[in-house]
């Protein structure tokens, strides 16, 4: 019997996820955590030494709660805050009664006020403060406790790891004690993400008063592991604006019960061509399952009769065609079909020439309808990509990261973020850069990092389905950048219901439209 994900606490789960309204969570750079600090501290009048205290505390409780009734822990810690955050964990454990070794590297000499308060406690229960050094004492330890802290450089990383840190980090790699990250695991970028060579690899990050930008990001959302956010007590004020967030649900409004499909909007999608008739079947079929009132399929000619026999619910229509794609003759009837649909999307399996350059251009300009962009309609416009400026109509591109760097001469798949928001901006468009953790980024300089989905969407027409749900939720919402982050999140959570009923090997495109519904509802 195949297992039953619909009865599972992971799918009961989703469900509270989606009965909240609009979830998402400001995440925050390390400067703006460093604000959050000072205005805590000076405005407020919270003593620093306060919020330390609370961060060690935080530590120590998931420390302990991995020792369970015994066991050692070792603190390694650097001589930075969060040095001190890790030296205070450490004491706080021994208070409990568990053996905590604290390592430090670098000079106790360099201890600021606050860690060295928590040194002071650390010493008035036992505690030896130990300079690290990759000796066979250390390393018998480090191995064979129940827990590691890693206190080392938590936020503050903009650079490689140095040799001492690097050593450290990487005897704690190759312990097989679960490690807790103070903040940031280091070596791992709270802006970007980035994890620079010799990383911890975190069994889990407790992190402090908010949420960190690089810890929603590829590779550091994977190096955090398991992230608990603890709030110190610290306030963040009004004027700390972070236009990053995370998409950890999406609420779609309830239908009226006397609603008719044209309530709903009508999507008009032009794709395919001779042998890819999948992508243009697939967006479509996803569209339908994504609500939208009336889908069109306008496909050439010569695979008209395999579209018809694909989708019984899409209404499939044929357009001119040359080469077994479709021809720029097609312009003057996509033209009236625009007229009469609420959305387009234009790319999926359209096929690559100087004539689909042309029809993709000429659908640019001439749309008043929302437009949305993928697979082939991006490639259409890599070779003037500035017509998007001449745009009157709201444009959302869905490129995964090849694409991307064909409209963008010069990105490399790094600061990924960063080069999303930049071309949103100043092409005033959305962008969705496909990948893990998904970022869609606003004209306006907003940034949404999607959290769903997983290694077995990695297939061919997954990004197909992916268009189809956005231009759907566009003609229903009314709002291309919110379906734009919302089609993502829906994508990518019936992606992980699929993963649960199927397994990553097996689950495929149509798994992932077949189960929309349960993602959903």
């Amino acid at each position: 019997m195949p297992f039953d994900f619909t009865g599972s606490l992971a799918y009961n789960l989703y469900g509270i996820f989606l009965r909240r309204k609009g979830i998402a969570m400001k995440l925050y750079t390390s400067a703006q955590m460093r604000a959050v600090d000072e205005y805590n501290i000076n405005t407020l009048g919270v003593p620093s030494l306060t919020l330390m205290e609370r961060a060690s505390a935080a530590l120590a409780r998931e420390a302990a709660a991995l020792l369970d009734d015994g066991g050692s822990a070792a603190v390694i810690c650097g001589t930075g805050n969060n040095g001190g955050d890790g030296i205070g964990a450490a004491a706080m454990l021994r208070e409990r009664g568990y053996d905590a070794r604290v390592f430090l590297v670098g000079d106790a000499a360099r201890l600021k006020a606050d860690p060295k308060a928590m040194l002071e406690r650390y010493a008035a229960v036992g505690g030896v403060t130990e300079r690290f050094r990759r000796d066979e004492d250390v390393v018998e330890f480090v191995n064979g406790c129940g827990v590691i802290i890693d206190a080392l450089l938590g936020t503050g990383i903009d650079r490689p790891l140095s040799d001492e840190f690097r050593d450290a980090a990487d005897m704690m790699n190759s312990s097989p004690a679960p490690i807790i990250s103070a903040d940031m695991p280091t070596g791992v970028s709270a802006d970007t993400g980035e994890a620079f060579p010799g990383a911890v690899w975190a069994y889990m990050t407790v992190t402090f008063a908010g949420y960190k930008t690089g810890q929603f990001l590829h590779p550091g959302n994977i190096h955090c592991g398991r992230l608990v956010l603890d709030s110190i007590g610290a306030v963040i004020p009004d004027h700390i604006v972070s236009d990053v967030s995370s998409v950890d649900g999406f609420h779609l409004p309830r239908r009226r019960r006397d609603a008719h499909k044209g309530d709903f909007g009508r999507v008009l999608i032009i794709a395919g061509s001779v042998g890819y008739t999948g992508a243009a079947s697939l967006a479509a079929r996803a569209a339908v399952r994504a609500g939208a009132g009336l889908v069109e399929l306008a496909v050439p000619k010569d695979i008209y009769v395999i579209e018809a026999v694909k989708n019984d619910e899409a209404m499939v229509s044929p357009l001119p065609c040359a080469d077994g794609m479709t021809s720029p003759e097609a312009r003057d009837v996509i033209a009236r079909k625009l007229e009469r649909c609420g959305v387009c999307l234009s790319g999926p399996g359209l096929g690559r020439s100087e004539g689909i350059a042309a029809l993709v251009e000429r659908v640019v300009t001439a749309s008043r309808v929302p437009l949305v962009i993928d697979a082939d309609g991006i490639n259409a416009l890599a070779g003037n990509i500035n017509i998007l400026k001449s745009a009157v109509c709201p444009i959302v591109l869905t490129p995964h990261d090849g694409e991307f760097a064909r409209i963008r001469p010069g990105y490399d798949g790094t600061g990924r973020l960063a080069a999303a928001t930049a071309f949103a901006v100043e092409y005033g468009v959305t962008l969705l850069l496909k990948g893990h953790r998904t970022v869609t980024a606003l004209p306006d300089g907003r940034v949404y990092i999607n959290t769903t989905g997983g290694p077995g969407m990695a297939k061919g027409g997954s990004g197909d389905v992916l268009s189809g749900v956005i231009a759907a939720l566009t003609a229903q919402l009314n709002d291309a950048e919110s379906a734009a982050f919302g089609g993502a999140y829906f994508h990518g959570l019936a992606g992980d219901i699929c993963a649960g009923l199927y397994g990553e090997y097996a689950m495929t495109p149509s798994d992932i439209i077949e189960n929309l519904y349960r993602a959903m509802r």
